[in-house]
């Protein structure tokens, strides 16, 4: 069995997990890295995708994460991460319903701040699709 280690997920509204893992595997931008006790010191920035946590005694938990990054070392790992949300709570018809409105958004727009800031938010909702469909 895999030697556990510290993680940490964090968001700006909440620490979401803090506990064992055996590993971690985080989208970097650039690639996916896995993280195991005494992983050597490192950091990274993270790209929108799915953050997989092992831990010892219980099943696999993912994690759709976009923006921040990671802190690896020997004692543990940390992502802060802009948006963390589990996939679990990500349903593919609600995610598309978001776009649709992400798109009438952009089509309503009063201006060019407003037209932009609702092109933002569909193309973070786009990330999101994309990890939802994957799995």
């Amino acid at each position: 069995m895999a030697e556990a280690f510290q993680f940490e997920l964090v968001s700006p509204e909440r620490l979401l997990l803090s506990e064992e893992a055996t590993q971690v595997v985080v989208p970097g931008v650039e690639g996916e890295f896995g993280v195991m006790a005494g992983h050597a010191p490192m950091m990274s920035t993270l790209r929108p995708g799915v953050l997989t946590v092992s831990r010892p005694s219980s099943a696999d938990e993912t994690f759709f994460v976009r923006g921040g990054f990671a802190e690896a070392g020997p004692k543990g790992l940390t992502v802060l991460a802009e948006v963390a949300v589990p996939m679990a709570d990500l349903k593919a018809d609600d995610v598309a319903r978001q776009i649709r409105e992400a798109e009438e958004d952009i089509a309503d727009a009063s201006d060019d701040e407003a037209r932009e800031r609702a092109r933002i938010a569909l193309d973070h909702l786009r990330d999101m699709e994309r990890a939802v469909t994957a799995q």
